[in-house]
């Protein structure tokens, strides 16, 4: 028998509403052929909708195709005896055109999962794992896997993110 929990307590969109930031963690006991897993930190995702992000609940994008990310910083984590403290996982993915985000599930344009480079082999390897569970798994038909430095630079309540040489999202919470 499996059994897996998931915590979610969620901090209100403020201003432009780009960015969500939540406290996740997730604890999975161990079954026949699964790694148990544990990872808290901070989530913070954008997209291109004007806020509240109509996708979420069904409706067609405010602007051509909804276009989106997420990055978890990782603040305590382990994977089987795998430590994953201090590391992070993303993704940035895009719907089709005119179409909503949930029904267009499996035909998005793209999905890209982020693995922070910082990472060893064993734990790039715990992070792919985790990254093609929690981060819109199945949303395209191909998910490439790229190795980049991620960051985040938070001043107040002005919050950076980079994903190496692909790109640099900004929010006001």
């Amino acid at each position: 028998m499996r059994t897996t929990r998931l915590f979610i307590a969620l901090v209100p969109m403020l201003a432009a509403g780009l960015f969500l930031t939540v406290s996740i963690g997730r604890a999975s006991e161990k079954t026949e052929g699964k790694t148990p897993w544990k990872i808290t930190g901070q989530l913070e995702e954008a997209c291109s909708c004007d806020a509240a992000c109509p996708c979420w609940f069904d409706s067609k994008p405010t602007r051509m195709t909804c276009s989106g990310g997420q990055v978890l910083f990782i603040e305590k984590g382990t994977y089987g005896k795998t430590k994953l403290d201090g590391l992070a996982i993303a993704n940035m993915s895009q719907s089709p055109a005119g179409k909503t985000m949930m029904g267009s599930f499996g035909d998005w344009n793209f999905s890209y999962n982020y693995i922070d480079e910082k990472a060893n082999p064993e734990q790039r390897k715990a992070l792919e794992a985790i990254a093609n569970v929690v981060m819109v798994p199945g949303a395209s038909k191909k998910t490439e896997t790229r190795y980049v430095a991620i960051t985040r630079k938070t001043e107040g309540k002005d919050h950076e993110i980079s994903l190496g040489q692909y790109g640099t999202f900004r929010g006001y919470l």
